[in-house]
Parts: C-alpha cells; structure tokens; sequence
C-alpha cells in the first residue's frame, strides 16, 4: 500500500492519503496524532457526478428563466475576488455554463456527464413507492413533532476535546463535529455567541464567556430558503491571535474589528487607506482581498422550515426565521492550507481524480484549502458523518481551480469567494452580525395552514453591480422561488389575485399549459414580462417597502409537506439521489421546446412534447477534440438580448450594496 503524507501550512495537522484504496481501517486512523483519510474515485459512485447539482439539468423555458447565472458567472473572477472559476464565457477552457449545458465527462473513457442521476428530484414517485414496498406510511408522521425535536445536542455531545481548538484531537466519528455548542444558541443581540461555561469560552465579558463564534446574517439565494425547505444558521470563527492585543490579552474590542476587516477584504471593500495587516497578535497576517486567513471556521446548521420559529416562542425554536429546533445537517469548514487563486488556471482543475477524506468521520478536501465536514440524519433521525460521496456534493458548490502534488478532486462555481457564500452576502453593519433571520421573518401566528406564514420586517437589499434589489432582480430573472424555477402554489395564487388587466398589467396572470411547446414557452415569457411589471410597480414590496411574504415564506402545511418528502429521503438514506424532493416532477424537467430546438437523447432518439429529459445529448464528432463527449445542448438563453432588455447577464455579482 502506497502512503503519501503532507503537512497543511499554518496547522499541526498531518494527513496520510492512502492513495489505492477507499477503506479505512483503524489502525490506519491512529490514536489523537492527524486525521487520516484516503482516496476515492468518483467513478465508484451511484452517481460519478455528484458535483453538478440537480438544478443544473433543468430547462430555461426558452431563456426565459436564467437560473444558471446564480452560479455561473464572470464578475467575481474579474474583480480579483477570490475566485479563479470564470463560468460564462471569459475562459475559453470553461466555456459558458449560462449558453450551454456543457457537461463534461473525467475523460473519454468515463460514463456522460449528461445523465440526470438525480432520481428523487427527477422521479419523485420512485421514492413513493420505495417508501410503499417497505410499509412506511409518510402520511402517519406528526411532522410537526419531528421537526421540534432535538437532534443537534445529542451528535454535539459525541464531539470530544477542547472546545476551543478546531480539531477534537481523537479518533471519533464526530471529530470534526464543529465546536459550538447548540446550548449556548441563540447568539446575543451583537452576534457573538457566549456561554455560561468558562470551559467553552477564550475570555469573559459581562454577558459571558466569549466562545470566539459570531453570527452571520447575509441575503440567500433561491436555496436554502424557507420556499426550498431548508434554512441556515451560519457562525465564523477565526483563530485565538485575532482576539487578542499584541501583548496576548484578549480583547473583543481587537476581534470586532478583526472581524470588520475581514468582512471588507470578502466584499471588496478595502480601499488605498484600509489596513494592510489584522490588529493586535494578529498584526504579522497581511490582509488579502477576498482570501480568509488560516483556521477560519464556519458552522453551518442547516434546519428544517418551522413558519411558527421566529425567536420569540423558545418552546417551538430558540431560533429565528423559520429555523426549526432539528437541523437536516451539520456542516463545517475549517481553512487548512494557504490557496493563491491567481497561482492557478482553469486547464488545472483536477475534477476526476481521487477524493481524499473519511467516511467514517465525515470530512473530505476541497482540494482548494479547506477541510470539508457534514453530518446527516440517519434513517432514524440522529445525525451521522457523511459519506465522501455525499460530500463530494459540498466541493460543487465549495471549491475552486488549484494545482497540488498530489491532486484533490476540485469543482466550485464562478460565484463564490474563497469557496464561500455568506459572509459576501452579509447585510453590512450590525444588521449583519446577529443570528440568520431570513429577512426579519415574524410569524402570523394566527394564520391558517394555507395561507401566509408571516412578513418579512426588512426591505429589498440592492445589488451593488446592478443597483436594483436583489429579490427583485430573482424574481425578474428566475420567474419562480428556488433555482429550479419552479413557482409554488401559495405564489401562483398570490400573482393571479394581483396581476389583472384591471390593476393595471399588460395581461392577466397565465398559468403554464402542456398543451403544446408554442403556447408553454409563450406563456413563460408572458409571466416574465408581467413579473417584471410587478416589480416595476414594487408590489413585490409591502406598502411599507418590506418584502411581500409570500415570496419567502411558506404556508405552514406547504412547509410540513415538504418536510415530510424530505424525511423520506432521511428514512432510504438516498442522499446521493437529491435532496430536493416535489410532489411532482418540475415544470423545467419536461420537454417543451418548439420542433426546431428540439432536444434528442445520446442515441439521436427526440424528445416528445412532455417527456421527462433524463439526458442531453453530447459531442461525438470528433474525438480528438477536447468537447468530445461534452454536453453540446444550447440552454435557450440569448446571449445577444442582456439584462434588462433580455435575460442574460454574465457579469452577476452576488455583492451587496
């Protein structure tokens, strides 16, 4: 057996890569010296394509719906932010993810990437009647119950060691369990999470031991929304230094502004006069733009919905924005090794080799300077280390392009910054330093199943490239609620009351017919030209200029049906089949395009009007060219009609104003 050992820049941690074989045994593990892993091939999975998410293979109703832009762009490459994975068209090598569903294959002898393997999205009435063949009645679940039991708790208190160091130190399954302690949630007004456990915390101020952990209130994407069935709470950590002054006396005065600092350098906000260094013991670590130092950590519970959580009720969720009491997942980033992205190009992005990690412990390199941890529920609910197959989910949309010794399987997307999301999206100020609240969210507590859960007690934030407001510009672009483009009834009931002729639109609100590629693909464009009257008017907007409710939050029984599909994947363990489970196939699955676009399978075989697109057909003119066997199917986009007039914009940014 070959062993390959490395050490990680700015940490005592040593890693042994068993390069030959995906099992671990535990006298591989050791005992308390580095964590240990080994490589796996992509190829061993269900599905070898885990890094290409399940929203990537819909349709875009003929450019009508440009969800690709969310992640596959330009601007941030641009701005020398972080990121070297320009995905619309400024690298040739990449191509232009918004015009082309160009999925490539690890090379000429791997399966097609074109393959829609996401069978729980794609066929929800599989996993119906796998529920069926093993007696489980979904329908019998008090999913209310479930959602406001405790299961974070019991996975923290398998995480042994000093709270305060990222890494447990020993060899358990829960290792890498991140360090903040559930018990000491909600974070105080200022962000900062503290306890009552001097153990738990680096120093004391009057409200308590200060854990080092702050919260982050940042504006989501269309996922991991109240509308998509999964929430966040997301925490940031760095390393003892940056608490403390130069003599080594700690100093939340020194931290706050740390912490400042670093929000400029991920949102781009540093000037000429900013400082080039991070204060107090920290003051040798230079500050670089868009880059987090060595030993950030983030914290990433991720919940399910509760429209009766909005902090106010500790009985339902000591949580605000509809964040439930049981989390759907624990995730955790620890940056390990320094990661330079203008040191690396786009022909060195290692997709295809080996994940390095630890099934048993539930990590894996991003191959981009971060260590990667998830836990998930078992199909009893308690939470467990993920799989690298799972995981391998996490690097699509949590990496970037790097070149090392020994490669580490690397994806990542053109929008994020130092592989990251939130802390970009974070409202500035106080606003921002507090717990993730989903807009203000305040329940209704009166509300009926069906109707409104609650509003939101917070306006439109506004793009900073664009200046216009974010959801707006969703809403404008998307004409649906999540990335899949897809438009709950709650919503389509809403837009049908308020866009009529006779409250001043060109059209009456149309829903979608099957009837024929003509008049569905009319009809998307109608609903994108009324959506973008509506936001004209701002009548996605309350009177007093907070958002509409409606476009972030669901009904509650919309909210418990979606629980419930998704705790049937809980109950099979499919993970690695989606996540994302409807009650039916989405509109943007289906066949509906005019016979002169017409799509056809790998084999040549068309599409018929309302078929199911489970593949894409690929390039097989030539197999010396580098597209051999790549997607070659146009999205529908037009490149020649740019945002506003059209629906094409290359250049989105995902930055704040």
């Amino acid at each position: 057996m070959k062993l390959v050992a490395y050490l990680l820049v700015g940490s005592s941690l040593l890693l042994s890569a068993c390069q030959d074989q995906d099992s671990i045994t535990p006298a591989q593990l050791g005992t308390g010296v580095g964590l240990s892993g080994s490589v796996i091939s992509p190829l061993r999975f269900r599905n070898p394509y885990p890094h290409i998410p399940a929203q990537c293979y819909t349709e875009t109703s003929g450019g009508a719906q440009n969800t690709c832009q969310y992640c596959h762009t330009n601007a941030v490459y641009k701005a020398n932010l972080g990121n070297n994975n320009p995905q619309a068209g400024a690298e040739p090598r990449i191509g232009n993810f918004q015009l082309e569903y160009a999925y490539a294959p690890y090379d000429t002898q791997a399966p097609l990437a074109s393959i829609n393997h996401w069978e729980n999205t794609l066929k929800p009435e599989v996993l119906q009647q796998l529920l069926a063949s093993l007696g489980v009645d979904p329908l019998a679940w008090d999913m209310q119950a479930y959602i406001r039991s405790d299961n974070w708790k019991a996975a923290f208190q398998q995480r042994a060691g000093d709270l305060k160091a990222w890494d447990a130190g020993v060899q358990t399954d829960f290792r890498l369990f991140p360090a903040l302690d559930p018990a000491d949630l909600p974070a105080k007004a200022d962000g900062f999470v503290r306890s009552a456990k001097p153990e738990h915390g680096f120093f004391q101020d009057e409200q308590g031991w200060l854990t080092g952990w702050r919260a982050l209130n940042f504006m989501p994407y269309g996922i991991f929304t109240p509308l998509t069935g999964s929430v966040s709470g997301v925490y940031l950590r760095l390393p003892a230094a940056f608490m403390q002054d130069a003599a080594g006396r700690f100093d939340l005065e020194i931290y706050k502004a740390n912490l400042a600092l670093l929000e400029q350098a991920i949102q781009g906000r540093l000037t000429d006069s900013s400082p080039q260094h991070y204060g107090g013991k920290a003051q040798t670590i230079a500050v670089q733009s868009g880059l987090y130092p060595l030993g950030t950590e983030f914290a990433h519970p991720l919940h399910y919905v509760d429209v009766q959580a909005d902090g106010s009720d500790t009985s339902i969720s000591p949580f605000p924005g509809t964040r439930s009491r049981r989390v759907k997942e624990i995730r955790y980033m620890y940056k390990a090794r320094t990661w330079e992205p203008s040191h690396f190009r786009p022909a060195e992005k290692a997709e295809g080799t080996g994940i390095y990690g630890n099934d048993r412990q539930g990590w894996v390199d991003n191959g981009a300077g971060w260590l990667l941890a998830g836990f998930i529920e078992d199909k009893n609910g308690a939470l467990r280390p993920q799989t690298r197959e799972e995981m391998t989910q996490c690097i699509a949309c949590h990496s970037g392009i790097t070149r090392t010794e020994f490669p580490s399987f690397t994806s990542g997307t053109g929008n994020t910054i130092d592989s990251t999301w939130a802390m970009a999206r974070k409202f500035s100020g106080s606003l921002g330093w507090q717990e993730m609240n989903y807009l203000a969210y305040q329940a209704d507590k009166q509300a009926l199943p069906r109707s409104a859960s609650g509003q939101s007690q917070q306006t439109d934030p506004l793009n900073r490239s664009l200046g216009v407001g974010e959801l707006g510009y969703f809403l404008e672009t998307v004409v649906g609620a999540s990335l899949y483009g897809d438009m709950p009834a709650s919503i389509e009931a809403w837009l049908a009351t308020e866009i009529k002729k006779i409250h001043g639109y060109s059209a009456d609100w149309p829903s979608l017919s099957s009837i024929d590629a003509r008049t569905f693909q009319q009809a998307q464009a109608l609903r994108q030209r009324l959506m973008r009257e509506l936001t004209a008017k701002h009548k996605h907007l309350q009177a007093n200029g907070n958002i509409q409710g409606v476009f972030l939050y669901p009904p509650q029984q919309d909210a418990l049906a979606a629980a419930a599909r998704y705790r049937q994947v809980v109950v099979t363990q499919r993970y690695h089949l989606g996540k994302d489970v409807f009650a039916s196939t989405p509109w943007a699955y289906r066949h509906f395009r005019e016979p002169a676009e017409a799509l056809t399978k790998v084999d040549g075989t068309p599409y018929q009007l309302g078929e199911l697109i489970t593949e894409r057909a690929v390039e097989l003119d030539d197999p010396a060219s580098f597209t051999y066997r790549a997607g070659n199917t146009t999205t529908g986009i037009d490149e020649a009609k740019p945002y506003p007039f059209g629906n094409y914009n290359p250049e989105y940014s995902p930055l704040l104003k």
